[in-house]
């Protein structure tokens, strides 16, 4: 599900928006591309330093948007290129997943795991 084009996205710097909702409230949070991590079956985990409202957010209504993209990749038409991903979240406080990521992001408190749904780019 996620293709080549996305994970070159992720692989240059940019920023990543992180929109979850509840009681028909939009919340934003934000993070870095590098920041992000692919699994082998297409999971995405974000590590958690604060991201207090939207784990309040997910604990209620766990499926999320998040839009990312980078003007280092070559879009359809231009440079830049950019993709929404919808999916599922969870935080985890434990497991190797949680251990992996601690180990490259000693700050986290928990890691935002996203279970893809749908990926599309947009630029």
């Amino acid at each position: 599900m996620l293709n080549e084009k996305l994970l070159e996205v992720i692989s240059h710097e940019g920023v990543v928006t992180i929109v979850s909702w509840n009681n028909n409230e939009p919340h934003v949070a934000n993070t870095w591309n590098s920041y992000v991590n692919v699994t082998s079956d297409d999971r995405i985990l974000i590590p958690a330093g604060g991201m207090q409202r939207t784990q309040k957010n997910v604990d209620q209504n766990n499926h999320v948007k998040i839009a990312l993209g980078s003007k280092e990749v070559m879009g359809f038409q231009y440079p830049g290129a950019g993709f929404v991903i919808e999916g599922t979240a969870k935080f985890v406080e434990s497991g190797s997943d949680f251990d992996m990521m601690k180990e490259k992001f000693p700050w986290l408190t928990r890691v935002l795991e996203i279970t893809v749904s749908s990926a599309k780019q947009k630029i």
